[in-house]
C-alpha cells in the first residue's frame, strides 16, 4: 500500500520545519499487519510512480486536491485502485468520484478495514461513508511513526487528543469534517502515547486542544512532569482562566496558535476568542506566562473596508503577540461561508489550487479583490518591519527565542512596492 500526500509547491531548505500528515499516519495505524506500508509525501520525495501496489490511498485538502487527482488519475491508468479521502473528498466526493476507484467520506477509522476486505474481495465500492459521531469521546489508534523513517521534519512526535468544534465558524471546515462536540480520547491513553516518545518536542495537531479545559485538564496535568515541549492550537478563550493558563505553561507548552479573526465585526466578538476579558489582556495573560503566541488574523469579512488592515495593525502593536499571521479569508468547500459566496456569484474561480489562504479568490463587499490582495501584503510587512519586531520582542518572555521565530517568519515576506504583479483574480 502507498499512502501519498500531495505537494502543491516546492518548499526547500523550510521542508524540515513542516509536520508530517496525521491523516496518513492514522491510516497506516488501522491498517492490518498483512499489508505493508509506505508513505510518499512529496514535501519531501517524488511519488514512486511506475512501481507495483496492490493500493494507492491519497490525502488532500482543498488546494492539494488539484495534485492529487493528478497523481490519482496517472496510477489509474497504470491500472493501479485508488482511494481518495481527506477533507476535499469528503465535502465534495462525487467530484473526487472521477479521479478515485473508491471515494472515503469523514474518518478513516471506522471504515478503513471494511474497504480493504471489500478490495482483497473484489468488490470495492465507489464510495465508503463514516458514521458522524454521536458521543464527546474519541477512541483511536496511535500514530504509526515509523512510516515516517528517513525524513527530516520539524518532528514526527504529533498527536491528536480531540477532534470536532461547536463554534461552527462560517469559513472554518474542522466542524463539517469533525462534527459540532469536542471528543476527547482518554486521558491515559494520550499520556501513555506521549510517554512513547523519545524526543522532548512534541505537537498536538488538534484544531483545539483546549477547546474543553475539564477535559484537557489530566492531560495538561499529567504531562508536568514529563519533561516535555510542546506546541499546538487553541481557541483564546482559555486565557479567561489564569490557572489554566499556569498549568499550560507547567505542562511544557512554549507556543500556541490562536485564531483572533478579526478586530471589527462579528468575528472579533466571538465565542471563542473570549467573552469576559479584553482580547488584549488576554494575549498579555499567555505572553507574560512565557508561551510564544502566535495570533491569526483574516482579512476580507464582509464587515472589511479599506481601514481594515491599519486598525489591525495598531491592534497588534497594542496586544503584541509574540507572532502575527495574516491570511486572505478562503471560502472553502463545505463551508457555509462557500454556500453564501457561490450563491451570491461572489467566486472567482474554482480553481482549487489557489484555495491557499494566500489569493484572493472571490469578490469581497467594501473593496477590490485586488485591494485586499495588496492590503494583505501590506500588512505582512508592516508587522514584519524591524521596528515592529523589536517592540514585540522586548515586551515578551524569551526574547532571543521570540525573535528568531519573527525573523524565520519575515524571510517569506515581500516589499510590497516590489511587488510587480499581482495573482490573477478574473475568472480562467
Amino acid at each position: 500500500m502507498l499512502l501519498v500526500y500531495p505537494a502543491t509547491h516546492k518548499l526547500g531548505w523550510v521542508r524540515r520545519f513542516q509536520l508530517p500528515s496525521l491523516s496518513l499516519k492514522q491510516v497506516a495505524a488501522v491498517t492490518p499487519p498483512e499489508w505493508d506500508v509506505v508513505m510518499a509525501d512529496e514535501v519531501h520525495e517524488d511519488v514512486p510512480f511506475g512501481e507495483r501496489f496492490d493500493l494507492v490511498g491519497i490525502t488532500a485538502m482543498t488546494h492539494q486536491a488539484v495534485r492529487a487527482y493528478e497523481i490519482a488519475d496517472r496510477f489509474r491508468a497504470e491500472g493501479v485502485p485508488v482511494v481518495l479521502g481527506g477533507i476535499h473528498p469528503t465535502v465534495l466526493p462525487e467530484e473526487a468520484q472521477a479521479h478515485a476507484d473508491a471515494v472515503l467520506v469523514g474518518e478513516v477509522e471506522p471504515v478503513w478495514a471494511q474497504l480493504l476486505d471489500d478490495l482483497l474481495a473484489g468488490r470495492l465500492a465507489p464510495l465508503y461513508r463514516a458514521p458522524i459521531p454521536t458521543d464527546d469521546r474519541l477512541v483511536i489508534p496511535w500514530s504509526r511513526r515509523d512510516i515516517l523513517a528517513g525524513r527530516q521534519y520539524l518532528t514526527t512526535q504529533t498527536v491528536q487528543a480531540s477532534r470536532g468544534c461547536p463554534y461552527d465558524c462560517p469559513f472554518c471546515t474542522v466542524t463539517p469534517y469533525f462534527g459540532r462536540t469536542f471528543r476527547y480520547r482518554n486521558p491515559d491513553d494520550v499520556l501513555a502515547e506521549l510517554r512513547s516518545f523519545e524526543g522532548k518536542l512534541m505537537v498536538f495537531v488538534d484544531d483545539n486542544i483546549l477547546g474543553d479545559p475539564v477535559r484537557a485538564k489530566p492531560i495538561l496535568e499529567g504531562m508536568a512532569g514529563m519533561n516535555l515541549r510542546w506546541g499546538g492550537q487553541a481557541n483564546l478563550r482559555f486565557a479567561e482562566d489564569p490557572e489554566l493558563v499556569k498549568l499550560v505553561a507547567r505542562s511544557g507548552c512554549i507556543g500556541i496558535f490562536v485564531g483572533i479573526e478579526s478586530v471589527t465585526g462579528p468575528h472579533a466578538n466571538h465565542a471563542k476568542t473570549g467573552n469576559g476579558s479584553s482580547q488584549i489582556d488576554l494575549v498579555k495573560r499567555v505572553r507574560d506566562a512565557g508561551i510564544v503566541l502566535e495570533a491569526s488574523m483574516i482579512f476580507g469579512f464582509d464587515d472589511h473596508d479599506e481601514g481594515v488592515f491599519e486598525r489591525t495593525i495598531r491592534f497588534l502593536e497594542e496586544c503584541a503577540p509574540s507572532i502575527p499571521t495574516f491570511n486572505v479569508l478562503t471560502p472553502y468547500p463545505g463551508t457555509s461561508l462557500f454556500k453564501q459566496f457561490d450563491r451570491e456569484g461572489r467566486l472567482l474561480h474554482k480553481d482549487w489550487s489557489r484555495y491557499d489562504h494566500g489569493q484572493v479568490v472571490f469578490r469581497p463587499k467594501q473593496m477590490t479583490p485586488e485591494r485586499l490582495y495588496r492590503g494583505w501584503q501590506e500588512a505582512r510587512w508592516e508587522a514584519y518591519r524591524l521596528p515592529a519586531i523589536a517592540s514585540r520582542v522586548m515586551k515578551g518572555k524569551g526574547k532571543l527565542v521570540n525573535l528568531a521565530y519573527n525573523f524565520l517568519r519575515r524571510g517569506g515576506i515581500e516589499r510590497p512596492d516590489r511587488i510587480v504583479h499581482i495573482p490573477e483574480v478574473a475568472e480562467p
